[in-house]
């Protein structure tokens, strides 16, 4: 099974005066809770260099977000999952489907690849 797909450069999405962005999507298995995991994800981001700038789909050096979490479906302040732009973002779609091309979205009970323009 793929742990992880490989880089691909997209636009930037939302705020486009900046650079391309890198993305990848990657496939873990943890025994955390969602909220434990992104604690661990955002401490990652500020280990990496990440600061809050306050801006909005501006510029990171760093950005990583749950796009799904089993058939967990989440809705809190600081926590969404899944991730509430995921089927908006074929690019996005592809790498998922790419390492689990059965997955359906949680939420919407489809199949992910339903979503694909």
């Amino acid at each position: 099974m793929k742990a992880s797909t490989e880089l691909i450069e997209t636009a930037p999405w939302g705020r486009t005066a900046q650079p391309a962005f890198l993305n990848a999507v990657a496939r873990v298995e943890t025994t955390l809770s969602a909220d434990a995991l992104l604690d661990v994800l955002k401490a990652a981001e500020r280990r990496l260099g990440r600061a809050p700038s306050g801006l909005r789909w501006g510029p990171r050096i760093i950005d990583l977000d749950i796009l799904i979490f089993g058939d967990a479906v989440v809705e809190s302040p600081h926590l969404t999952i899944p991730h509430p732009r995921l089927i908006e973002r074929d690019f996005v779609l592809r790498q998922v489907l790419d390492l689990a091309p059965d997955i359906r979205h949680p939420a919407l009970k489809r199949p992910l690849s339903a979503f694909l323009r």
